[in-house]
């Protein structure tokens, strides 16, 4: 999807180039493979310094970014396509090699070993999520539709849309009191513990900010049934002076379309779809109805109660390459329903809590954005793979003034 004359193009301004993408994922599975097995590096070595890790200065400030590599500043110092595909293939074949290992018993596969193998595999389908959210700003002017994947009959499907998606029964569900648990007990810190680190089978692995459980106490509040659309949005957007178009929208003309992967497609193809935007303008939405933005914990009471998951038919995991209308709120299902395929905000600053056991694997992977600028997210979206989507105690952030992810958010109200 990236033809050549985008590979040292910058599709966002707030992130490297793509070519520093498809360095980069082959380089942390080598850099964490080697870390952990305490074997060499895959040559060339000095990848483990152009490809280490990536950037999120501050929107407000870019010259404050956590620490982070540093990359060549011509293009013609950067390694070439070729060398880093065959870099990434000698990566594939030792980490092919280490699964053989385990199957024929010449390694053991133990807690700390299958972390490590989890998180190279989730880190990888973290960053084709990101790559995604950078090149739909190009796509229809650079970056190429998915190969291998037909155009979707997009006014067809208006049209389906239009006659087939019913509004929720009630507009409003009203939730809590109640208790609700956030995380899972999964410390880093004992995967070297005598019993423990040997028991691997049926273990569920995650981040180090997913752990350890905790209850949280959740009063009595009302929420709409699905995220803000794309024609609420722009009712707001366009009487609301001050307020930035989304950067999921474009400006053809005088017309407002939505990004898609294929191009931009009309807003009446694309008017049920959650609306992609910022916290803060989804927070000005919210506000001017008279409501907010759910906590952590609303947001996961809700998607505990009524979101079916990947397994249940969300539009995850690339079931489409675009969002759908969202299905919540409807009696037939009691309720049930996916959100169209978006992460969701919420109100819920990242920050430590007791019992965090920051990883050492990937240093500084939550604690470096523990910095009063990143708001959790909880859900999926359309390109998120199962295992994150499908795994309750993932939490996603992002800046409240970044912009671009596929993070759309639903209105709250106190009782």
């Amino acid at each position: 999807m990236i033809p050549q004359e985008m590979l040292h193009q910058k599709p966002i301004d707030l992130r490297h180039k793509c070519l520093f993408y498809i360095g980069h994922i082959p380089t942390f599975l080598d850099m964490l493979m080697s870390k952990a097995l305490k074997e060499p590096h895959t040559e060339p070595k000095n990848f483990t310094v152009i490809f280490e890790r990536g950037i999120d200065p501050h929107v407000d400030d870019p010259d404050h970014c956590h620490s982070h590599s540093e990359v060549p500043e011509k293009d013609e110092d950067w390694p070439t396509l070729t060398t880093i595909l065959s870099f990434r293939d000698r990566v594939r074949a030792r980490l092919f090699k280490l699964y053989q290992d385990f199957q024929s018993g010449e390694r053991t596969l133990n807690r700390h070993l299958a972390r490590m193998l989890v998180m190279t595999l989730e880190h990888e389908g973290w960053h084709v999520e990101t790559l995604l959210y950078m090149l739909i700003q190009r796509a229809g002017t650079g970056t190429l539709p998915p190969p291998g994947f037909t155009v979707p009959p997009w006014e067809a499907l208006a049209a389906q849309w239009n006659q087939s998606i019913r509004p929720p029964s009630t507009p409003i569900v009203t939730l809590g009191p109640t208790t609700v648990t956030l995380g899972h007990d999964d410390s880093e810190g004992d995967d070297f513990t005598p019993g423990i680190a040997d028991n691997v089978d049926g273990y569920s692995f995650g981040w180090d900010n997913e752990s350890p459980a905790r209850a949280v106490q959740v009063g009595q509040f009302r929420m709409h049934w699905r995220p803000i659309s794309n024609a609420e949005y722009l009712a707001f957007w366009k009487a609301t002076p001050g307020v930035e178009m989304p950067p999921s929208w474009v400006q053809e003309g005088e017309e407002i379309k939505v990004r898609t992967l294929y191009g931009p497609v009309s807003m009446s193809t694309a008017q049920h779809w959650p609306v992609l935007t910022s916290y803060d303008g989804l927070d000005s939405y919210a506000k001017s109805k008279g409501g907010r933005l759910p906590t952590e914990p609303e947001l996961r009471l809700f998607f505990d109660t009524y979101e079916v998951g990947h397994q249940g038919g969300a539009n995850v995991g690339f079931r489409n390459w675009h969002p759908v209308p969202a299905t919540t709120g409807c009696d037939e299902l009691a309720g049930r329903g996916s959100n169209g395929g978006v992460w969701e905000w919420t109100s819920t600053l990242l920050s430590g809590h007791e019992g965090l056991v920051p990883t050492k694997h990937f240093a500084g992977y939550s604690t470096d954005f523990f910095d009063e600028k990143h708001h959790v997210a909880l859900g999926a979206s359309y390109a998120t793979i199962p295992r994150i989507a499908g795994r309750r105690t993932v939490r996603n952030f992002y800046q409240h003034n970044y912009p671009y992810p596929w993070v759309g958010a639903r209105v709250v109200y106190d009782v």
